[in-house]
């Protein structure tokens, strides 16, 4: 996040206390005022100043609570108020540009799917600002009050200070002050995370792993990385969230990775990767069905699950390989879930037991015996990982206060 200034002890204890109260009528509402006070553990006085900001900056409303079986006047309930504030939510991959307005409900209002090209002569963040600004011509007669903008990208990213440090696909990346450079052009927040870790923070807000306190989340795609929940935080929140897994090296001897070193395990499992080892070896595997069509994730899953030696040999593989991986942060982490986010998931029936089996031979087996394989509730495509950052500072109050100040 790039942000003013650091607030003091008071202004922190009020922006905590604001972002619980806001978090328990977002996620139980209606909640009466009663109830909040016990809840979050706060004297009735202090709920009723920090409603009452809430109710004047139309951030929750006031709404009937009829109790079961009462036949007495309704209690007054709260509930959140999300239709009015929205916030742009950008996500930045190989080639191409999303963005979307969203209500703070998370609900989809417009989302624009824009070709960004890896090469050009102007700055990445020039042209990123361009499109922003044409996106918010294109749909003004949609747009309410703008509160921030959340972006998700692949990359090594300093999130605390917006900055991105390189970039996968666009190698001109270097150094790039793309949140400095947002929140002077539009004047709101601006909350830049990888791609990856935003992710895992959608499934535990939103999905798979909702109400899970320790959760390892795996991302198999273009790049491989993983994110971590621990205690029900994201790992490193505060600056580096990413836990570079992709980055790790498993041979010594393979090709070079963007990040300067030799055979990553990106290099290996990454599916750019996959379908590279599958394309040389088809030419050793003759009896194989992908032959004679186009080779892409989809045909390579569809081989696999139809029992295509070849196309079931490559994917093993790859859970064999992060199967290692994930082992180590097993023995670390002891998590309560594995949430595995890929294409390759289109191949469960054999990518997930290669790598349940590799962790429950490298891991302990008091930690990994209940240890289950599951896939993400999102995909990686689209905006929705903007979402959780943005609930995320809305629950940590950091935004919630910026909006109560006006």
């Amino acid at each position: 996040m790039v942000a003013d200034s650091q607030p003091g002890h008071i202004d922190q204890i009020k922006q905590t206390n604001a972002g619980a109260v806001y978090r328990l009528i977002d996620q139980l509402g209606p909640v009466s005022r009663i109830d909040l006070s016990r809840l979050a553990q706060l004297a009735p006085a202090s709920i009723t100043k920090i409603v009452r900001e809430m109710l004047e900056a139309h951030l929750v409303q006031e709404t009937e609570i009829q109790e079961p079986g009462s036949r007495g006047r309704p209690a007054v309930g709260l509930v959140v108020e999300t239709e009015a504030w929205h916030y742009l939510s950008l996500r930045i991959s190989r080639g191409e540009i999303y963005l979307a307005l969203r209500d703070l409900s998370s609900k989809l209002v417009v989302e624009d799917k824009l070709p960004l090209e890896l090469v050009a002569a102007e700055p990445l963040e020039v042209r990123i600002t361009a499109l922003i600004d044409r996106f918010f011509i294109d749909h003004q007669q949609k747009l309410e009050r703008l509160t921030a903008i959340a972006i998700t990208m692949p990359g090594i990213i300093d999130t605390e200070n917006g900055i991105v440090h390189r970039m996968p696909f666009y190698e001109d990346v270097k150094e790039m002050p793309l949140g400095e450079v947002l929140k002077n052009h539009t004047g709101v927040p601006v909350y830049i995370q990888h791609d990856i870790s935003a992710w895992t923070m959608t499934e535990a807000l939103f999905g798979a792993s909702r109400g899970a306190r320790d959760v390892i989340q795996v991302v198999i795609d273009h790049n491989v990385g993983a994110g971590v929940i621990t205690d029900g935080r994201l790992l490193h929140a505060g600056s580096s969230s990413l836990v570079e897994i992709g980055h790790t090296q498993v041979d010594p001897y393979g090709k070079r990775c963007y990040c300067g070193n030799h055979g990553c395990l990106e290099t290996i499992a990454s599916v750019d990767s996959v379908l590279e080892l599958a394309q040389l070896r088809l030419g050793q595997s003759m009896s194989s069905t992908l032959h004679g069509q186009p080779l892409t994730v989809e045909s390579l899953c569809a081989a696999a699950q139809q029992g295509d030696l070849l196309a079931k040999d490559i994917i093993t593989g790859v859970g064999i390989n992060v199967g290692r991986i994930i082992a180590i942060m097993v023995n670390l982490f002891n998590p309560q879930k594995i949430l595995i986010g890929s294409p390759l998931s289109q191949a469960s029936d054999v990518l997930f037991p290669a790598i349940a089996d590799s962790i429950r031979q490298q891991s302990l087996p008091a930690y990994s015996k209940h240890i289950v394989v599951e896939s993400t509730q999102f995909t990686n495509q689209g905006t929705m990982a903007g979402a959780a950052l943005v609930k995320d500072a809305m629950y940590n109050g950091s935004l919630l206060i910026r909006l109560l100040q006006g």
